[in-house]
């Protein structure tokens, strides 16, 4: 149970770096899994940076198809290496390395020698650019900012699959106080707490363990994406600094 008084949210048992070391083994169902995983998560940051680089919206999604495809079947996960410690560096460098080497379109359309593509919706991912702030950030800067809030949304989700596993009243509830997780919350907690049936003391003290309990979930996305877990606070604010930016 959570400090909250919830079960657990669901969390991954690994490291994005054990995933890739699934990955490495190219073949079967298991590899599969690890590559579907990867790019689920991590995909839309990808496809934004190449997107503020300059890269059409067509060029960018067939690199991006194309190099999750590329990290098994030419062998780029290979050079993932968990010693660099960040995963989102790696990524973004190799990611940039395949499309210097694949930047005609003919090439981009062919590669894929029969993998099947991935399941990714890139009309959705072009309509998310679009409401992207213009701003003048650098593209590996607005990698990072894009990085850091996937994040945010993958523990803010993971934290609401949890509130809503419980009774109808704790979703409920949930719904409501959401807002305030991230500060955006402007009706006052004596009015959002009377058709929920609390106080305003209860009102506040139900946001403090929520905010608690997305703060732990956030730690551990991001723990995730380091190897070693000593670096998890010094990424945690570089991170909230370039959301910040």
């Amino acid at each position: 149970m959570n400090h909250d008084g919830s079960p657990p949210a669901k969390a991954f048992h690994t490291t994005r770096w054990t995933l890739v070391a699934r990955a490495r083994q190219g073949e079967g169902e298991p590899a599969r899994a690890a590559l579907e995983e990867l790019c689920a998560a991590y995909w839309y940051p990808l496809y934004a940076y190449l997107r503020r680089k300059g890269n059409s919206p067509d060029e960018a999604a067939d690199f991006v198809q194309g190099f999750f495809a590329a990290l098994i079947e030419k062998g780029y996960v290979a050079q993932a290496d968990p010693e660099r410690g960040r995963f989102r560096g790696f990524l973004m460098v190799a990611l940039r390395h395949f499309a210097s080497k694949e930047r005609a379109r003919e090439r981009a359309l062919k590669r894929g020698g029969g993998v099947a593509k991935l399941s990714l919706d890139f009309e959705d991912g072009e309509r998310r650019y679009s409401l992207e702030p213009a701003g003048r950030d650098d593209p590996e800067a607005f990698f990072e900012r894009r990085w850091a809030l996937t994040l945010l949304d993958r523990a803010l989700e993971r934290l609401a699959t949890s509130q809503r596993a419980g009774a109808p009243a704790k979703a409920e509830r949930f719904e409501a106080l959401r807002p305030y997780l991230a500060g955006r919350g402007a009706v006052p907690y004596r009015e959002v707490g009377e058709p929920l049936g609390m106080s305003e003391t209860a009102v506040k003290v139900a946001i403090h363990r929520l905010r608690g309990r997305y703060r732990d979930i956030l730690r551990e996305e991001i723990a995730q994406t380091v190897e070693d877990p000593a670096l998890t606070d010094d990424e945690t604010r570089r991170l909230m600094a370039a959301v910040r930016r």
